[in-house]
């Protein structure tokens, strides 16, 4: 069966044919000189491209190491860890007892009493203080909590704070049906990934997080750790071929795309972290954090996820349109894999538009109740860092597909033709065909 395309709507392939036709002979030959017609499926590229690739990529990999070594923070350096509580508190856990539908005060003209809480050690449940933004309907019998024991709160009619809901079980359950789903969808490749995905995330706590509180150059932290993340998760979870390198070459070309657009717009943008409650704090806990920095950082390892899933997808495109047509050109795989990535990036740039929307709809919920036009809420502080990040973002994406699509075409074994058939065996000597016997005449009327 013949895989065959429609015809381009998009007028760039009217001139196609002339040179593929030009290039298919040229092309050929190539498909001769690497093993000759008839191979199955695509094949390799030459010996040469392929130690070409095998340097570059080993020198990548040289250059994370060094880089891991080089800025793997000292530990001696690292401030001390802050005590969250006072040292006359602790952390209490307990399970919801009832909610009262009619509270009573603790104490007089004190705090109503709603919900209770069964702690060990105790025979009756105690009430809890809630702060005004956790209202008691949250709280159901069965739920449970961490309280912080507060001996200075006794004298308020319970010594015990509502801190946070105990999240630990649903959260491993969700997780449990997550590697779940994935294994029985995707198999061994998929648990690869899961895999890939936790040793990405201990890079992150390790190395990363250490790294820029101890002061290292937050730009060279982060495309060290997008390194090492795309080796751990391309090559876990899609193996080791000349593949899945060609996707890994599309993202780290994107990743520089992405530091060099984000390093640029964060001062020209103005984007001043030091406005955002927590980056203000991290200022006093950690002087030596550059917060800039910080943010460059998380918009780096923010584009390594999405122009890995884009570039992946690409370089297989590529692979399976050589696949379904061996005798294509170069210049014919690339044009026909960049009308997948045509639709790629289109898909991808808004999916990256309304996932930020959907984290931010309670900020943009709070900020539309206010009398600001739609421009100038798109240059408020942490509206525009958003922005920033999207835009840098899907600047790495667009160029990265183009990319990887020209090194998938290129690499994806030069076009073959199709296998010669045998020409048919001479007449035996001893055996003469039978003469054809003469067309017999037709009679006359």
């Amino acid at each position: 069966m013949r895989f065959t395309w429609p015809k381009a709507a998009d007028g760039d392939h009217g001139g196609e044919r002339a040179g593929d036709q030009a290039e298919g002979r040229a092309g050929d030959l190539a498909g001769h000189a690497h093993g000759g017609p008839g191979a199955g499926g695509p094949a390799r590229p030459a010996r040469p491209v392929r130690l070409g690739i095998g340097v570059v990529m080993g020198l990548l990999v040289a250059a994370t190491g060094a880089g891991l070594v080089w800025l793997w923070p000292d530990r001696d350096a690292l401030p001390e860890r802050i005590a969250y509580l006072d040292p006359s508190a602790e952390w209490v856990y307990g399970t919801v007892a009832r909610v009262d539908a009619d509270p009573q005060p603790m104490i007089e003209g004190g705090e109503l009493a709603a919900v209770f809480v069964d702690l060990p050690g105790l025979a009756e449940p105690q009430p809890i203080h809630l702060s005004p933004e956790v209202p008691a309907e949250d709280f159901s019998p069965g739920d449970r909590v961490k309280l912080m024991r507060l001996p200075a709160a006794e004298q308020t009619g319970s010594p015990y704070v509502f801190a946070d809901f105990v999240r630990t079980w649903p959260l491993a359950l969700l997780a449990g049906i997550f590697v779940l789903v994935v294994f029985a969808v995707a198999r061994w490749k998929g648990l690869a990934a899961v895999v890939g995905l936790a040793a990405s995330l201990m890079v992150v706590w390790q190395f990363l997080l250490p790294a820029l509180i101890t002061g290292k150059n937050p730009l060279a932290a982060g495309l060290v750790t997008a390194s090492a993340i795309m080796f751990l998760v391309v090559y876990l979870a899609h193996g080791v071929s000349i593949k899945t390198t060609t996707a890994l070459l599309g993202t780290f070309a994107g990743v520089a795309v992405v530091a060099m657009a984000a390093w640029w717009a964060i001062p020209a943008t103005h984007l001043t972290p030091r406005t955002h409650e927590g980056m203000s704090q991290m200022a006093y806990l950690a002087p030596a954090v550059d917060l800039r920095g910080v943010l460059l950082c998380g918009m780096v390892l923010a584009g390594v996820g999405v122009l890995n899933d884009v570039t992946i997808t690409q370089a297989s495109a590529v692979w399976e349109l050589r696949a379904a047509e061996p005798a294509a050109t170069r210049r014919r795989l690339f044009s026909r894999g960049m009308r997948i990535g045509r639709d790629h990036i289109a898909s991808t740039v808004y999916t990256i538009a309304f996932a930020y929307v959907g984290t931010a709809l309670s900020l943009l919920v709070l900020v539309n109740l206010y009398d600001h036009s739609a421009a100038d809420v798109l240059t408020f502080e942490e509206v525009a860092e958003e922005l920033v990040r999207t835009l840098v973002a899907s600047i790495g994406l667009v160029l990265a597909i183009p990319l990887t699509t020209a090194i998938g075409a290129a690499l994806a074994a030069p076009p073959r033709l199709p296998a010669a058939q045998p020409p048919d065996p001479p007449p035996s000597p001893g055996r003469q065909p039978a003469p054809t016997p003469p067309p017999t005449p037709r009679a006359q009327p």
